[in-house]
């Protein structure tokens, strides 16, 4: 069984110094991941508050081709939908490995979330742009999740940034206990919180043990084969040192290379297309359709092999895709796909790559 770290309240696990309980350095793909011994498993389980929420099986959420609730429900006693829970805290725009193993170890102790903070970018004056999951797709990655998790989905609770932009580090804290009431927190090494991320994994550490909060902080996620990369978003004190992270994956999909961006999500990338249906193009197995109707990010202009269409509920149709600045043209053999409820005004398609 792999573990993505110790609870905070010990020490962190140290690649280069593992733990005495027989554990290895295990090398999977392109990143680092630690096995986790059956004494630390019993270690985290009887850590596990009694008054914290019990671990339960989640069915399966939504996709972009369901209708549902986006959003979890106040319970009947009018508590936060997140009390009593695990929180997974993180900025969770590409869902990757990383962002996945906060979820494993959240799912070890109690019923996982991930706190999401929404409106980063109108507060901080960043360029728009396209996300990396589409906001109707998040939920499917989700459920692919559980089978990491114990058969648990996290569930995804959001905040507006705007709401949370000025707590220091100990007001976050307070929040996080007081009010959304949670059991116990999970964080990566390099997090940082608070305003103008003046509180780091240590401190978090602290502060949750003020509050009465368990604290779990493991080691990042590295992706040792590539070089490390750094945008105007990222603070110089907290640049990247080779760890799996949302900006690797924009870089991937930028330079087309899909099959790294399979590594970095643990998952082929989803692309979803919302467009009218008279703006739908069949002809001759070539469906054509404008990059503006695009929900997410696609990678960058090339041809695509290898790639699948995904149309409602109906069996992935294998097919070749190429993209350019303003079009995605998808080319396939097969005949099953055509506009059968053209009485809807837009339709939603996926396309996979890799």
């Amino acid at each position: 069984m792999l573990c993505g770290g110790s609870r905070a309240s010990v020490h962190l696990w140290d690649h280069r110094h593992p733990p005495r309980l027989g554990a290895k350095v295990l090398r999977k793909s392109s990143f680092m991941l630690r096995p986790c011994s059956a004494i630390s498993q019993q270690r985290i389980k009887s850590s596990f508050r009694s008054h914290c929420k019990t671990p339960r099986k989640i069915p399966a959420p939504l996709d972009c081709f369901s209708q549902g609730d986006d959003h979890p429900e106040l319970s009947a006693e009018g508590l936060s939908p997140v009390a009593g829970g695990i929180v997974a805290l993180g900025k969770f725009d590409a869902l990757h490995i990383g962002h996945r193993e906060l979820a494993i170890q959240a799912a070890r102790i109690g019923t996982p979330y991930l706190l999401s903070f929404v409106g980063l970018a109108e507060v901080l004056g960043w360029k728009p742009r396209a996300p990396i999951v589409a906001k109707c797709d998040r939920k499917r990655v989700l459920s692919s999740w559980a089978s990491y998790c114990g058969s648990i989905a996290p569930v995804e609770f959001e905040i507006e940034f705007a709401s949370v932009r000025h707590l220091n580090p100990q007001q976050f804290v307070e929040k996080l206990s007081r009010e959304l009431r949670v059991c116990g927190v999970v964080a990566g090494e390099n997090y940082r919180f608070g305003y103008r991320a003046s509180g780091d994994a240590s401190e978090l550490v602290r502060l949750c043990k003020d509050f009465g909060i368990s604290a779990y902080i493991i080691n990042s996620v590295m992706d040792k084969n590539q070089v490390s990369v750094n945008t105007e978003e990222e603070d110089s004190k907290s640049k990247e040192r080779g760890q799996v992270s949302s900006t690797r994956v924009r870089h991937a999909l930028a330079a087309g290379d899909v099959r790294y961006v399979t590594e970095l999500l643990g998952r082929p990338h989803r692309v979803i297309s919302r467009t009218r249906t008279q703006d739908i193009t069949s002809k001759r197995g070539r469906i054509s359709l404008q990059t503006s109707s695009l929900l997410n990010l696609p990678p960058g202009n090339g041809v695509y092999k290898a790639c699948s269409l995904i149309v409602g509920d109906k069996h992935p149709i294998s097919c070749k895709v190429i993209v350019d600045t303003s079009n995605l043209y998808i080319e396939t053999e097969e005949e099953r796909f055509h506009n059968s409820d053209e009485s809807q005004e837009f339709q939603l398609l996926g396309i996979e790559f890799g």
